[in-house]
């Protein structure tokens, strides 16, 4: 039977000597495991302290590497003591009228104002070449 650590005891393996990983629920102990990965040992240690699933899922590893895992298995990590996490709520927008007249009003001038720079230009230049 595998054993079940709280969030907090994995948390605390976050050594180069004493890594512990959480993937799928799963806690590995990576230590023997530094020298020898392919990303590097910072690589695991950024990993470390927090779920690394999407990490984990997100660099594509091989079968084999999936397979290897199996060796560095202690236990699984009670559900209940991973701290959730806090989603962004963005605050409630209230529905202004206001807002619609001044973008009305700028996307008049957006047109406008390059016309009157244009008619400057055409003025300025037959002006010039009267004299």
């Amino acid at each position: 039977m595998a054993k079940v650590y709280a969030y907090d005891e994995v948390s605390k393996h976050r050594a180069i000597k004493d890594c512990w990983l959480v993937i799928d629920g799963k806690v590995y102990d990576v230590s023997p495991f530094m020298d020898d990965h392919p990303g590097g040992d910072e690589v695991l240690l950024s990993s470390s302290g927090k779920d690394a699933t999407a990490d984990f899922e997100d660099i594509g590893h091989s079968d084999s590497a999936k397979e290897m895992m199996d060796k560095y298995l202690i236990g699984t990590i009670d559900m209940s003591t991973v701290p959730t996490k806090r989603t962004f709520v963005p605050p409630p927008q209230v529905a202004s009228n206001a807002n619609k007249g001044s973008d009305f009003m700028i996307k008049i001038l957006q047109f406008i104002v390059p016309l009157l720079i244009l008619g400057l230009a055409f003025a300025i230049r037959s002006y010039t070449k009267e004299k």
